[in-house]
C-alpha cells in the first residue's frame, strides 16, 4: 500500500488575506475504493484511507453483524488494484444464505440512503445494553482527549484525517487508528482491539470526529462501554446512547467537556 500513503500536493497556492499568494507543498490524506468481500460475495465498497486495512475488515464485520466474534473472520487477503483494493475474508459464522440475504438488503439500503418501514425498523431496533461499569474519571478523560492529538501521525501530515483511540481507565491511549472516515477509523480500531485480545468494555474509546448515531451503535456493538468525542453528539446518537447504557462524555476539550450519560 505505499503508493497510497501520504502523497504530496503539488502546483497549489496559499492565498493571503492581503491579496498576495505563495506556492505551498502539503501532504493529503488518500482516499481510495476499498471493496470488502466475504465469503466470496461483494459486499460493500467504501471509501477509506488504505492504511491498516486487516483491522477495518476485522471491525467491520463485527459491526456488521458478519461475524460474533474475532473467531469467525479467517484469511484476510488484501489486493491493491489500478482503481483501488478488494479486502477478501472468509466468515465461519453466517450461512451462503444469510450472508446473501445481508448483502441483499445491503444493496437496496445504499441506493438511496435508508428507505422503507424495513429499513426503519432495523435502524429503530434497541442496542444491546451495555455491561455494568463505572462512568471515566474526569482525570482519564482529560488526559486521553490530550493524550489523541499527539498519538494522531496521520492527521498532523495531513490535517485531514479522522482518528479513533482506545485508553486505559487511567487514560492512557494505547491503541490508534485514522481514516478519512470517522466511521472506518472507528471499525480500524475495534479491529484491532479484537486481534490484540483487548476488553474494549474495560477502556474508553475516543474519536475525533462528530457523535453520530453510528459511532454510538458501532461502539456498543462492539462491546465498549463509554465513548468520548471532541465534537457534539446528535440528538439520535444520545438518545441510542441513553437506552444502551453508554457512557458518553462530548466536546472534550484541554479545560472542560460535557458529560452527557
Amino acid at each position: 500500500m505505499a503508493d497510497f500513503i501520504t502523497r504530496m500536493l503539488d502546483n497549489a497556492r496559499e492565498v493571503l488575506r492581503d491579496g498576495t499568494s505563495r506556492p505551498v507543498e502539503r501532504e493529503w490524506v488518500p482516499e481510495v475504493p476499498v471493496a470488502l468481500e466475504f465469503n466470496g460475495l461483494s459486499y460493500a465498497v467504501m471509501m477509506a484511507t488504505p492504511t491498516d486495512l486487516e483491522d477495518f475488515v476485522r471491525g467491520f464485520a463485527l459491526t456488521e453483524g458478519l461475524a460474533a466474534d474475532i473467531g469467525e473472520i479467517d484469511s484476510i487477503a488484501i489486493a491493491e488494484t489500478d482503481l483501488g483494493v478488494i479486502a477478501r475474508a472468509q466468515l465461519s459464522g453466517l450461512g451462503i444464505e444469510q450472508l446473501s440475504e445481508r448483502v441483499r438488503m445491503r444493496v437496496a439500503e445504499s441506493s438511496c440512503g435508508l428507505c422503507g418501514v424495513e429499513n426503519l425498523e432495523i435502524v429503530a431496533k434497541p442496542l444491546p445494553a451495555v455491561a455494568r461499569h463505572d462512568a471515566a474519571s474526569e482525570k482519564a478523560v482529560f488526559a486521553a482527549a490530550s493524550a489523541m492529538r499527539e498519538r494522531q501521525t496521520l492527521n498532523r501530515q495531513t490535517g485531514a484525517a479522522h482518528g479513533a483511540g482506545f485508553a486505559d481507565l487511567e487514560g492512557n491511549v494505547i491503541e490508534v487508528r485514522e481514516d478519512v472516515g470517522r466511521h472506518n477509523a472507528v471499525d480500524k480500531l475495534i479491529g484491532a482491539l479484537a486481534a490484540n485480545g483487548t476488553d474494549i468494555a474495560e477502556g474508553i474509546v475516543i474519536s475525533t470526529a462528530r457523535c453520530s448515531y453510528e459511532i454510538v451503535e458501532k461502539v456498543v456493538k462492539a462491546g465498549g462501554t463509554r465513548l468520548v468525542t471532541v465534537s457534539l453528539p446528535t440528538t439520535m446518537a444520545v438518545d441510542r446512547a441513553r437506552a444502551a447504557g453508554l457512557s458518553l462524555v462530548c466536546l472534550a476539550r484541554d479545560d472542560s467537556f460535557l458529560q452527557i450519560c
